[in-house]
């Protein structure tokens, strides 16, 4: 029995975090057991935004795989490769960009979402954002366009498409906040069947996934550009400290004073990590439990965990050459994927 087809890739922007750890890498894990899955480190991607700045994405790429073998993806169950290594998707992508309107990418949530943060550096938090966001962008100087204007971060969802469609992906696990990125796909598809009459791509869906909030240390969205993350595989002792840094309700100034744990980081942690996550809510509205004691019992409660996958971790790392040997024939099996439809798709078009 032929399993449904799942794709996803991750950018090799650093090192993996707690956030994309419990957001993506987990059901990851899960999913490879269910469905035939292909895996990609999106190098491509990475240039988009960083093609000045490349010296790191080849090595951050394998450290990350690295992380995806501790986590628990096991080459026999699931397809891992590198996206640049399968040179069928960059065909595909020119020849999807061939009639792709230009207008599907500048509403690209994505892109009108990168132009909002850079109007708001310009206005310094003004809230003077009427009127077209393209009209918007005349307004810029050619620095602040630098990045935004390139003909790849333009194109980014028509090569994010591709990652799809190549591989007749039935699914692609995303959160309910990323279901709109995915539309450019189903689009995609769509237009190609309208103009060459050929029913070569599967429409994409969603598969919605329920990502627990993992928030940063102080608050925000976990992230490397804040420098609030914990990263995987990260010492231990260095893990400790940063939890009794984390932010708490600041109005909660002694052990006994009530909290409110709905914002507390510390507490966003116990609901992930602490099975009787809702006794501590109570203790903490309560007065019961003081903040220091809370962030040494979550410790508690993550340390094994981070023990066990650090131990696991070097073991992977000791060996590149070994993970290496899984990606290349990751490739392999993706190009062959690949392959077929790239033919379809030329064929579909006249070009063979």
């Amino acid at each position: 029995m032929n399993k449904e087809i799942i794709v996803s890739g991750m950018r090799p922007t650093g090192r993996l975090h707690l956030g994309n750890y419990h957001g993506a890498l987990k059901n990851w894990v899960a999913l490879q057991d269910k469905y035939k899955c292909f895996f990609f480190v999106a190098d491509l991607h990475a240039l988009t935004t960083a093609y000045d700045r490349t010296e790191n994405i080849a090595d951050n790429g394998l450290e990350m795989v690295i992380d995806w073998l501790t986590a628990g993806l096991e080459p026999e169950k699931c397809t891992m490769f590198i996206q640049s290594r399968v040179s069928e998707v960059s065909e595909l992508t020119l020849l999807l960009g061939m009639f792709t309107p230009l207008g599907w990418l500048l509403r690209n949530p994505s892109y009108k979402e990168q132009l909002v943060e850079i109007f708001k550096k310009k206005y310094a938090g003004s809230k003077d954002l009427d009127g077209s966001l393209t009209e918007k962008m005349a307004e810029l100087s050619e620095a602040e366009l630098s990045e935004l204007s390139s003909f790849g971060f333009l194109g980014y969802p028509v090569l994010m498409a591709t990652d799809i469609l190549i591989h007749k992906a039935l699914y692609v696990p995303v959160g309910q906040d990323q279901v709109a990125h995915l539309e450019i796909a189903r689009d995609i598809a769509r237009k190609f069947k309208d103009i060459y009459n050929a029913d070569i791509f599967v429409e994409p869906k969603p598969l919605l996934t329920n990502v627990p909030r993992v928030p940063g240390l102080d608050g925000r969205k976990m992230s490397k550009s804040y420098n609030n993350t914990i990263e995987l595989g990260e010492d231990v002792e260095a893990v400790r400290k940063k939890i009794m840094t984390m932010f708490t309700d600041p109005n909660k100034k002694k052990a006994t004073d009530a909290g409110n744990p709905e914002g507390c980081v510390v507490y966003a942690f116990h609901k992930i990590y602490n099975p009787d996550y809702e006794t501590r809510n109570k203790e903490c509205r309560a007065g019961a439990l003081g903040c220091v004691a809370c962030k040494k019992h979550l410790f508690e409660l993550m340390e094994p965990e981070l023990k066990k996958f650090n131990e696991r971790r070097k073991i992977f790392a000791a060996d590149k050459g070994a993970v290496e040997k899984i990606l290349n024939p990751g490739a392999e099996k993706a190009r062959a994927s690949a392959k077929i439809t790239l033919a379809e798709v030329k064929k579909a078009m006249r070009l063979i």
